[in-house]
């Protein structure tokens, strides 16, 4: 590791220390101002953005890098619509910052409350998506955080536009251009240095392949928010209406199969298989979704292959899906347990007593009723947008939006009071 990169990094951790706290007491008005500027510079810029994605894409090709990776860093009109967008529904979103709650008086007069306040400095790690640079650039700023944000090197082109342009909107509200600092190196050691800054970085949120999460969950010396896997499960039950699992089934699988939430295991009760099984494997075929089943499954769709033990553990974000028949309710939470990641799971019932067991029992950070897995993000939430998912259960769960880069701290109101 170079002396050049160490100083580089605590240059930039220095400079988001102090920016921290000048965005801690920013007013509303003006981080507001700031994010629609931020649109606006996207909207100017358009044209240097795509040409820079197109310079990554054509590297990210020529480096024989798999399609799902492409199609993670590819940037169209409609994502950059998505980012302008989303950009524009966390302006108009309430500030939290500053916000008392659960104000109680006590007996002796004080008044003791709970008020929402920045968690300081956080670090983002993530690869492809350059989306995600605007994303959680924007959640930051609304919260009153600070970031250091490190995109992957394949992205490094188009993250600098989008470095440009955030910098562009932070100095036209008056804000510190520091507030939000890209990592203007693909040398991977700064990760190891972003990760164990415990003086300058509050929180890391690391977005991307298992093998990351897992190396920065091990090595990193500030808390992780994270989620390692999206073993995403539909469970067809025998309650269910035909039309509505056969149209959530596809969905949840085939609208796009590279997103962390898209279904990897298809549930089905024994006593519905022979109905909504059939149709939905010639739904699967001719999306060409290869097909992996249980015996009992291969019995009833001769022609796919076995399941394994590993199929039901597999992440495979490609057109690829594992199905099990199970016995009932019972067996499909069972194996929702066992074998999921916590991320994103649902049931497809009409049986009300049923769908309450699902959403008590299956442990995961959402958990749907009769809708598709591809629903679990922060933009389809209502979040404006979020800086990933987290399957932890400590300090944020499920997609995480402007609260969740929040903390809070008691306040206590007095007249004078001292304690007897």
């Amino acid at each position: 590791m170079s002396t050049d990169l160490h100083a580089y990094m605590q240059g930039l951790g220095q400079q988001a220390r102090a920016a921290s706290r000048l965005m801690a007491r920013a007013e509303t008005a003006q981080k507001n101002a700031a994010l629609l500027a931020i649109a606006e510079a996207i909207e100017s810029r358009r044209s240097e953005l795509v040409a820079a994605n197109q310079s990554d894409l054509d590297a990210a090709r020529s480096a024989g890098l798999d399609s799902a990776l492409v199609d993670r860093l590819a940037l169209s009109d409609k994502a950059i619509a998505t980012m302008i967008e989303g950009l524009q529904q966390i302006a108009a979103l309430a500030d939290p910052i500053g916000e008392i709650t659960e104000l109680k008086y006590r007996p002796t007069g004080i008044q003791v409350g709970k008020m929402r306040v920045p968690l300081g400095v956080i670090g983002i790690i993530y690869e492809a998506r350059p989306n995600v640079t605007i994303d959680a650039a924007a959640l930051c700023l609304k919260s009153g955080n600070a970031t250091i944000l490190r995109g992957g090197s394949e992205a490094i082109r188009a993250n600098q536009v989008l470095a440009r342009c955030i910098r562009d909107g932070l100095e036209q509200a008056g804000l510190p251009a520091e507030a939000v600092q890209v990592v203007d190196t693909t040398d991977r050691a700064a990760v190891g240095l972003l990760i164990t800054m415990p003086e300058y970085v509050d929180v890391i949120v690391p977005r991307g392949g298992k093998g990351l999460i897992e190396r920065i969950s091990r090595d990193a010396r500030v808390p992780v928010i994270k989620h390692l896997d999206g073993i995403c499960h539909v469970y067809i039950d025998n309650d269910a209406d035909v039309g509505k699992a056969i149209r959530v089934a596809d969905n949840a699988k085939t609208q796009r199969y590279a997103p962390c939430n898209t279904m990897e295991t298809l549930l089905v009760h024994q006593d519905i298989a022979a109905t909504v099984l059939p149709p939905l494997a010639d739904i699967y075929r001719r999306k060409e979704v290869e097909l992996r089943g249980c015996p009992a499954t291969q019995a009833l769709l001769p022609g796919i292959k076995a399941a394994t033990e590993e199929d039901w553990v597999t992440e495979y974000l490609a057109p690829i899906l594992s199905i099990r028949i199970v016995t009932d309710l019972d067996a499909a939470i069972e194996h929702i347990n066992h074998y999921g990641s916590h991320h994103t799971d649902s049931i497809i019932t009409e049986h009300y007593s049923k769908a309450r067991r699902f959403l008590r029992e299956v442990d995961s950070s959402s958990v749907m009723i009769n809708a598709s897995t591809r629903f679990a993000d922060g933009f389809e939430y209502g979040l404006g947008a979020e800086i990933g998912i987290s399957t932890d259960k400590l300090h944020a769960r499920g997609p995480v939006g402007l609260d969740g880069l929040t903390s809070q701290k008691y306040v206590v109101f007095g007249n004078g009071e001292i304690r007897q």
